[in-house]
Order: C-alpha cells, then sequence, then structure tokens
C-alpha cells in the first residue's frame, strides 16, 4: 500500500491572513509551521494588557460580507471568540459632530482583538520571536534563517509569506523579478496609536467616533465592547496621513499632538494614563486586488490584506484561497 508523504510548509507571519491558510492546510494534512517575529500571534489584530487593564490597538472591529468568511465568523460567535458590538458612532466633520447614520454589523473578538489570532494558533506549531531574514531555495525546498537563531535545520516543499509588502520586498532577492516589483510598489501608510486609561469614564457623547480631516482619525471606549473588563480605556488611532507624514516623530511628541486633538473633540485625557504605539505598517494595498498570489514552479504563495483590499476579512480569504490553491499542486 502507498504511503502518501506530508508536505511540510512553512508560513512567515502569524496575522490573520497566515493564520487562516496555515489552519486550513493543516485540516487538509499538511504538516505547518508558523514563524512569527513578535512574542504572540494576531498581527494587527492586536490587545495591549497590561495591570487591570486591557486596550485594542490595531484593527478596532470586523466586518463580513462573503460567504465563506461570514461561514467562519459563526464558528467564532458559536465558539465565544466574536460577538456582534453594537456601539453608538459618532462622525466629525466640517467642525461638527452628528451621529453615524450607518447600520452596518460590526463584530469584535471576545475578550480582545487578540483572541482570534489566539484561538486560530491554538493547534498550529508556532515559532514565536523568530524574525526570518533569507529565504534559501534547495532543490526545489525552502530553508529558512532567522535573526535570532540563524539557520533553522528544516527543509520545507512549500513556502507562504503572509507578512506586508514592504517587509515581503526585504526577502525579495530570491524571488522572481515581477513579485519583487509589486511588494516594493506597494504603499503601506503607518499609525500612531494613544491607549488612555481612566479611573472613571470620561466625558464623551459616543462610544466610538470616525473623525475626518484631523490628526485624529479614530476614537473607541473599549468597554463598549463585549466581555471587556478592568479599567476604563480608551483608543485612539491617528489618521493615515499624519501617521505617514511623521512615523519618524518621538513617540511622546506624537502622543502630545493626538492628546491636543482628542481635547479638541471632547475627550480630555489629562488625567489618564498614556501608553503609545507605532504601527509601521497599518494600512496599504493592491489595487486591483490579485487576492493572493500563488507560484506553484517555486512552491511559494504570498496572501495577506494588502493583496485582498485591507480588510480583516480580506486578510483571512486572501490565506483561506492561497491554502486552497496550494491543496492542488
Amino acid at each position: 500500500m502507498k504511503t502518501t508523504v506530508k508536505k511540510r510548509v512553512a508560513i512567515i507571519g502569524a496575522g490573520i491572513a497566515g493564520l487562516s491558510c496555515a489552519t486550513h492546510l493543516q485540516a487538509m494534512g499538511f504538516e505547518v509551521e508558523v514563524f512569527e517575529k513578535s512574542r504572540g500571534p494576531s498581527g494587527r489584530m492586536s490587545t495591549r494588557e497590561g495591570d487591570g487593564w486591557t486596550a485594542d490597538h490595531g484593527a478596532q472591529y470586523f466586518t463580513a460580507r462573503d460567504p465563506l468568511f461570514k461561514h467562519e465568523l459563526s464558528s467564532w460567535i458559536d465558539k465565544g471568540v466574536a460577538a456582534r458590538w453594537n456601539p453608538k458612532i459618532g462622525v466629525f466633520e466640517e467642525g461638527r459632530w452628528r451621529a453615524s447614520s450607518s447600520n452596518e454589523s460590526r463584530y469584535v473578538a471576545n475578550p480582545g482583538m487578540n483572541m482570534i489570532g489566539k484561538y486560530l494558533a491554538r493547534t498550529l506549531t508556532l515559532h514565536l520571536n523568530q524574525t526570518i531574514d533569507q529565504l534559501v531555495p534547495i532543490n526545489n525546498q525552502w530553508q529558512l534563517s532567522s535573526k535570532e537563531s540563524g539557520l533553522i535545520n528544516s527543509l520545507f516543499d512549500y513556502l507562504v509569506l503572509a507578512i506586508p509588502a514592504p517587509q515581503a520586498a526585504v526577502l525579495a532577492q530570491v524571488l522572481p523579478n515581477e513579485i519583487q516589483a509589486l511588494c516594493n510598489s506597494v504603499t503601506m501608510d503607518g499609525c500612531w496609536t494613544v491607549m488612555a486609561r481612566f479611573s472613571e469614564k470620561p466625558t464623551f457623547p459616543f462610544d466610538a467616533a470616525f473623525v475626518n480631516g484631523e490628526t485624529i482619525s479614530w476614537i473607541c471606549r473599549n468597554q463598549s465592547k463585549p466581555y471587556r473588563i478592568g479599567q476604563e480605556s480608551w483608543t485612539i488611532h491617528a489618521s493615515a496621513k499624519w501617521s505617514q507624514d511623521n512615523i519618524e516623530l518621538a513617540p511622546q511628541d506624537a502622543s502630545a499632538q493626538l492628546l491636543a486633538c482628542a481635547k479638541k473633540l471632547g475627550l480630555d485625557c489629562s488625567v489618564a494614563e498614556i501608553a503609545i504605539h507605532r504601527w509601521r505598517y497599518a494600512s496599504g494595498f493592491v489595487n486591483p486586488s490579485p487576492e493572493f498570489i500563488s507560484l506553484p514552479n517555486f512552491n511559494l504563495g504570498l496572501c495577506g490584506d494588502w493583496l485582498n483590499g485591507g480588510r480583516v476579512e480580506g486578510a483571512w480569504l486572501s490565506g483561506q484561497k492561497l491554502a486552497i490553491e496550494i491543496e492542488k499542486i
């Protein structure tokens, strides 16, 4: 009886795209290992945790439109790791506030946005704190090297890059020229994010707010989301343009400008404890969207939100559809 040898797949990046690809491939019988430079999975679906407080400081919520993703979301809701969020949302534009008229269904992970990443990664072989800095093609297989560990003593039959385009571009010297050009063509803007912690709920008329034409683009009360406990915390995102124009600003200077804007908008953080985070690559995508890239002649694929519209749903679908394509090889 013929024995089928499981193909080994290395996935670089434990954001939603990489985890989506990994979980599908593992379910189909592939041996999958995921390499992540950070100390935990989830990518930009992140939650900062401190002593008695938490704050979602990456993606704030997600929507669901595609039937495949809706089916996945239903399973997350059934497992209790996601729920619908029904905030009172405001919109600031042309110097004045108004209530949002949007009736779009918004969803969050429970009890923090990083929970979906943790849930997807729970059965995977996940190597954390591993910054892959070199790809080595060897006889139709791939070997990896990391900044922390050097050359990794494993060979993989297939390689998936599930990282932002600028990070993929750094590794692209061994990839086809057209892939190098695509990765280098994508501009991904950063995002400065402030997390403000209060001893009491501040006075502000909305649970969350879209802000137009200002330094800030988003304000959100974390405790308005389901299952959030602990100290009162608010997340403030700077606009993509302001963030990119000021990406090298000192953290304390970026924080001061964001807090001044927040105060002008009605959220006074002068009595709050403040933390700040800089997302180097927060937004940006290819248009038109290829969804994913599969290069079977190189045993290589790329997935991520930058290849499929820039949203959480797009990231998950990008990884899922690449996995389905890899099955055919």
